[in-house]
């Protein structure tokens, strides 16, 4: 396997396990030996990766930050990174609308399958509606509240506090510039070296994807819904992956009219962490692989990266979002209500607002979806309709995120003069020269 691209051996490590999930749901043992024997090492994997996101995100920000050397940069950087993030979460929501109310896939669901899958989600329904009724019961400025930690070290220990760490980080590297270059020398060589540090061991921990990605799919599959589950959420399913697949054309569109990269070479820059996005469903753990593709193999120079990367981990969850969308009039249609134009459009709204802040993690989707839900007046029981193939979907719509991440890192990069030649050798020769 040593003369394979990284992104083959993790497509080969993916083909694998599904292949032993499928092989071992034919014993009655099978179950049972894969969450015991296999699985443990997908979940080691992940651990990996979401062991050094804060430390990452901490050196990364605040090398990037301190290096831009000036807070006029800084503002004008940030500012064009919130809103592009801004405007793909908008049009990513509003394709989502469109393709479902085209393709009307609440009509498939029958009343005996509905009644099937709220009978045997009920619980997981019931936990997602209570942790939303907690955010619900929170006031209108509670998120800008929660931005700003009691306890940065507090903050470091969950990765659900992505924002808080941000903030700090951002606030340390501005501090940085602040004060006198020569008194803040030997701090920012820290930071530099423990950022080399970081990068090389999210390279220590990419020789282990292939096996990882092989542990976690194969757990996927023995764990899975009835078969008829997924027949009969077959077209919903369609109707967020065409969505999704529209949205990527649509990144792919505009790098490839502001920056001249071509796709093909587009997506073979970003494959390992695309196909990582799509083992994991996490844009955090994803996102040291992030970095180093879009600084190494496209050429981003590292304070955009550092910068636009982290903050776009945590509030750009266009695949996420354009989900929620589908998701919302789906329950509707299978419950045989109208969503009116007005409603629609605040379902934008919605969707937006709670895509900022979603822990960047599996399954914060759902709980983003019930407060979608509860603004539209739809049923939150309906989540249990969803819950059958939300984990297959979950794996795409993160892929989604992770390549938007990119995508506007990039045109950020080009926007300022950031956008060099990669740094890696054996750069393919399809890539067109970045002027």
């Amino acid at each position: 396997m040593k003369k394979l691209a990284l992104h083959w051996k993790i497509l080969l490590g993916m083909f694998l396990g599904v292949l032993v999930g499928i092989l071992m749901t034919n014993f009655d043992w099978g179950m049972k030996f894969v969450q015991d024997w296999i699985k443990p090492f997908g979940k080691i994997f992940i651990n990996s990766l979401k062991l050094i996101a804060i430390p990452l995100i901490l050196a990364a920000l605040i090398k990037g930050v301190s290096d831009l050397k000036d807070i006029s940069k800084l503002s004008k950087m940030g500012g064009r990174t919130i809103g592009l993030y801004v405007t793909t979460t908008v049009i990513a929501v509003s394709i989502g609308l469109l393709v479902v109310n085209i393709v009307k896939p609440g009509n498939s669901i029958t009343e005996t399958t509905r009644t099937q899958m709220v009978a045997n989600y009920s619980q997981n329904a019931i936990k997602y509606k209570e942790t939303a009724k907690k955010q619900k019961e929170s006031g209108p400025l509670q998120a800008l509240e929660d931005l700003v930690p009691q306890n940065i070290f507090e903050a470091a220990t969950s990765n659900r506090n992505m924002l808080q760490v941000i903030f700090f980080a951002i606030f340390f590297g501005v501090g940085l510039i602040l004060i006198p270059e020569e008194k803040g020398e030997v701090v920012k060589k820290f930071f530099d070296g423990f950022n080399e540090v970081i990068l090389k061991m999210v390279d220590l921990i990419m020789l282990a994807a292939p096996y990882g990605v092989f542990a976690l799919l194969a757990a996927l599959v023995v764990e899975s819904p009835s078969l008829d589950l997924f027949k009969a959420l077959g077209w919903y399913a369609i109707t967020v992956l065409i969505g999704l697949s529209i949205m990527v054309f649509m990144y792919i569109l505009l790098v490839n009219i502001f920056t001249k990269i071509n796709p093909t070479s587009f997506f073979k820059a970003m494959s390992p962490a695309q196909l990582l996005a799509f083992s994991t469903s996490s844009s955090a753990a994803t996102l040291p692989v992030t970095m180093e593709r879009v600084t190494e193999h496209i050429g981003v120079e590292e304070e955009v990266a550092s910068f636009v990367l982290p903050i776009g981990a945590t509030i750009n969850m266009d695949g996420t979002s354009l989900y929620q969308a589908v998701a919302a009039v789906f329950i509707a249609q299978a419950f045989g209500m109208d969503l009116t134009f007005g409603t629609q459009l605040g379902i934008i709204a919605t969707a937006t607002l709670a895509s900022i802040g979603s822990a960047a993690v599996p399954g914060a989707g759902m709980v983003m979806l019930v407060g979608v839900l509860g603004y539209a007046g739809i049923p939150e029981a309906g989540l249990a309709l969803i819950f059958a193939v939300d984990r297959p979907l979950d794996m795409c719509r993160t892929v989604v995120n992770v390549t938007g991440d990119a995508a506007v890192s990039i045109l950020v990069a080009k926007s300022i003069g950031k956008l060099g030649k990669p740094k890696v050798k054996n750069w393919d020769d399809q890539y067109d020269t970045v002027k």
